[in-house]
């Protein structure tokens, strides 16, 4: 009898059953059946590739057996974040169908067919929906769970730290016990794998530190083949072994560290043993596990851009061939009695008929869409072939159309806009009609392949309601770190969810006290230090995030966020884009940044972090009053963001609003600082104060500057506010500390091509930037690096000199 496929993928678990030898005989030959489906899938899938029906093939064949083991004891609420080697894993947990695999083989862009990426991501990429169709949470903890994956090595080691570290937190603080859709008393495990040449990346080494350092409740299975693509482990790992090299991690007498378990990849019983011993032991002691699976093999090489045939030898390959995990389950059957020859054969024969029905399946369901888009433009074409003077040009691209072989999309918009601009002069009902469908399908198109850069919730930041900073009749002056203190403190007493964390965070509440005294209020269990490692630091906040915290993690210097980058521009501001809005992580970045001393501590790199992190709100506040207001819209919102306080502003005074907690200051909203009616001036952070100084100075010299402080970059201005100055002052200025080509660059193509600003502008716009290089120390190094007061009022100056000689001469 043919169940349904979820049904047929889904291993039952073993861990504590006395089975009787009928259910034991079942239970591995279910598991045999899964080892060679799965093992179908991957021969079939590099067949795909190799035809041209699909694009590129990266597979999951030699693994089957360790990941139908770790499979048994992946419970609901557990998290996996793994890389793209894990198909047999996600379908013997029932996380994901054999058709939903041959889907994103064939990058089908719909999400009820491929429920991971909705056919944005390559093969291999798995991801659950922790996210229900109005971008709300899931009840997580009745679902079993896998962060979105991504292709870069390593970089779902510090996203794991994160994962682990929440159930601990979930068990620790009680205040977060009501949270039952995120977590269960934090008996949760997170799961994690990695190909033995990746643990080479430093992201490995450093959040398997940090995991021993927290003692989290983290299984990191090691998958070893052997070899990086062509590169052996004698390039790779010291020892050539990673569980000989990572035996300083190994538990002592203290019991502090991680318990190391070493297993063969082809011995299926070794292996479902050595998992429910990882498992038992992370669960419930909430100790860390590193499993080094051995042995394992990789029988049509890393992916389907090559083989391995050219750089290992035939010993290798034979050696390969004999210890293939199948051929040796196959072989402990025998040996055991389980099954006969006969009964194994059946399965083989029985899972290739299986796969490969399942596979027109998925391709009839892929292409059926794209037909009927054929159809309905051809018909257009025929009745445009009919009405133009142009009929063997039309006819020419229906035929090619009509004739594709395996034809995408990109065909059909292709010959589409090309008897477009055939049929533009001619005034014909065709025309019109193709022209109307060209518009449903670009709104079609855009939501397969264009949306969700931001969750776009009620949640959303912009969604958050203005509220004003109130002042009492006398307000009390504080400095900027006070400011801000004051907001975290409220926002801490309202929201247990909140944690914050980084370098010198805890103890002593960062190093310009922005959290001073937090951590004895609220427990370090919410407030707490970190090791020196940005990139962890990232991943952390990110894996809390996935489960419902609301973390602030801290990279102490902005000149140091290069380090966290990766996992920034990776995986956090793609996540709720690659997934189509399945998973979300509100993670805050805060930091400082600007104007300081020197070449490591001045830094503002914005333009980097612009083009780098499309997908999260970057905010420079002016001042610590803005910031504590971008802080009060983002900690009630859902998507990520980075803000970037002034390093010179905390010892600077600030009056201490009476709502510090509850008033916002709305992202994408420039705000005026000055009124002027000769020039437009736009900058943002601690350039506001050097631009409000040389505005002062050029009203001494006859010159009206109109000040603006932009407030976010990232949304920037999303009312239009600024080109409306510019119909004002017909000139525009953009300044700021980033280097030429930078941040000022950007907002230029906002105003003055997005919001068409050069229709308004009488000279030519202008940019003022720091040098090329970094900021030199000192007072002196920071006044001929960076634009100073000066540098303003000069530039404005001989802008408007050109406008006016005889009133503005030139000053040098």
């Amino acid at each position: 009898m043919m169940i349904s496929e979820k049904e047929h993928m889904v291993t039952s678990l073993l861990e504590n059953k006395e089975l009787s030898f009928e259910e034991f005989k079942r239970e591995v030959l279910t598991d045999y059946r899964l080892a060679q489906e799965s093992r179908q899938a991957s021969l079939l899938g590099r067949k795909e590739v190799l035809t041209g029906k699909a694009k590129f093939g990266i597979f999951g064949d030699g693994k089957e057996l360790a990941q139908i083991a770790m499979a048994k004891v992946f419970k609901e609420g557990d998290f996996r974040s793994g890389y793209y080697r894990d198909q047999t894993f996600h379908f013997a947990a029932g996380m994901y169908t054999i058709k939903e695999f041959f889907a994103q083989l064939y990058a089908h862009a719909d999400v009820k067919a491929e429920s991971s990426t909705a056919g944005r991501g390559m093969t291999c990429h798995f991801g659950t929906r922790s996210l229900d169709d109005n971008g709300n949470w899931n009840n997580l903890t009745q679902m079993k769970n896998s962060s979105a994956d991504i292709s870069c090595t390593a970089g779902q080691m510090i996203r794991l730290v994160g994962l682990a570290q929440a159930s601990k937190l979930y068990r620790e603080n009680k205040e977060l016990s009501y949270m039952t859709h995120f977590s269960n008393n934090g008996n949760e495990i997170a799961f994690g794998t990695i190909g033995d040449a990746s643990t080479s990346e430093g992201h490995f080494f450093e959040a398997l530190n940090a995991a021993g350092v927290l003692q989290v409740p983290m299984l990191m299975s090691v998958w070893d083949d052997g070899y990086g693509i062509s590169v052996s482990q004698k390039y790779q790992t010291t020892k050539q072994n990673i569980s000989e090299l990572l035996k300083g991690f190994q538990r002592d007498e203290k019991g502090e560290g991680f318990e190391i378990i070493r297993v063969k990849g082809w011995d299926y019983a070794g292996l479902v043993e050595a998992y429910e011993t990882a498992a038992s032991m992370c669960r419930t002691h909430h100790i860390p596990v590193l499993v080094h699976v051995q042995e394992v093999t990789q029988p049509q090489g890393h992916s389907t851009s090559g083989s391995h045939e050219r750089y290992k030898s035939k010993e290798r390959l034979e050696w390969e061939a004999n210890h293939d995990c199948i051929k040796k389950m196959r072989e402990w059957i025998l040996e055991s009695a389980v099954a006969t020859d006969e009964e194994l054969d059946g399965i083989e024969e029985e899972a290739k008929r299986y796969i490969r029905e399942i596979q027109k399946q998925a391709w009839a369901e892929f292409n059926a869409p794209i037909k009927q888009e054929i159809a309905e433009v051809v018909t257009i074409f025929e009745e445009i072939e009919s009405q133009s003077q142009y009929s063997a040009d039309v006819k020419y691209y229906k035929n090619a159309l009509r004739s594709a072989i395996d034809p995408s999309r990109k065909d059909v918009l292709s010959a589409l806009r090309r008897v477009l601009r055939i049929v533009r002069n001619e005034k014909i009902s065709g025309r019109d009609k193709l022209i109307n469908w060209f518009n449903e399908a670009k709104e079609a198109n855009y939501d397969r392949y264009n949306t969700y850069l931001f969750s776009n919730t009620a949640e959303s930041p912009l969604n958050i309601v203005e509220v004003k900073a109130e002042f009492p009749e006398t307000p009390k002056t504080v400095d900027g770190r006070e400011v801000l203190q004051a907001c975290f403190e409220a926002n801490f007493s309202r929201d247990p969810r909140l944690v914050a964390f980084g370098e010198d965070v805890g103890k002593i509440g960062d190093v310009n006290q922005g959290f001073a005294g937090l951590q004895e209020k609220f427990g370090e269990h919410r407030i707490f230090d970190t090791g020196i490692r940005e990139a962890t630091i990232v991943g952390q906040g990110i894996g809390l995030a996935m489960r419902g915290l609301r973390p602030i993690a801290e990279i102490q210097y902005l000149d140091y966020i290069y380090y966290g980058l990766q996992p920034l521009a990776d995986d956090l501001s793609s996540l709720t884009y690659r997934t189509k809005r399945g998973q979300k992580a509100p993670l805050i970045i805060r930091s400082r940044g600007h104007r300081l001393e020197g070449i490591w501590h001045a830094g503002s790199p914005i333009g980097v972090l612009i083009n780098a992190i499309r997908g999260m709100h970057l905010c420079v506040p002016r001042n610590m009053m803005q910031a504590a207001g971008m802080y009060n819209v983002l900690l009630r919102a859902d998507e990520p963001a980075i803000v970037i306080e002034c390093l010179n502003g905390y010892r600077l005074k600030e009056k201490l609003p009476a709502n510090i907690g509850e008033f916002t200051v709305s992202l994408g909203k420039p705000e005026v600082l000055r009124e002027g009616s000769d020039l437009t001036l736009v900058t943002y952070g601690s350039c506001v104060r050097v631009a409000d100084e040389a505005v002062h100075q050029l009203a001494e010299l006859g010159i009206s500057v109109e000040l603006i402080d932009v407030q976010t970059l990232l949304p920037f201005d999303i009312d239009h506010s600024i080109v409306e100055s510019l119909k004002k002052t017909n000139r525009v200025l953009f300044l700021d500390e980033d280097m030429p080509g930078g941040a000022t660059a950007f907002m230029l193509q906002k105003v003055v091509e997005e919001q068409k600003g050069f229709r308004y502008l009488d000279s030519e716009p202008r940019t003022l930037t720091a040098r090329e290089h970094r900021p030199a120390y000192g007072s002196d190094g920071d006044y001929f690096s960076k634009p100073n007061i000066e540098d303003v009022v000069e530039t404005v100056y001989e802008m408007m000199s050109e406008v006016d000689p005889v009133r503005f001469p030139n000053i040098f």
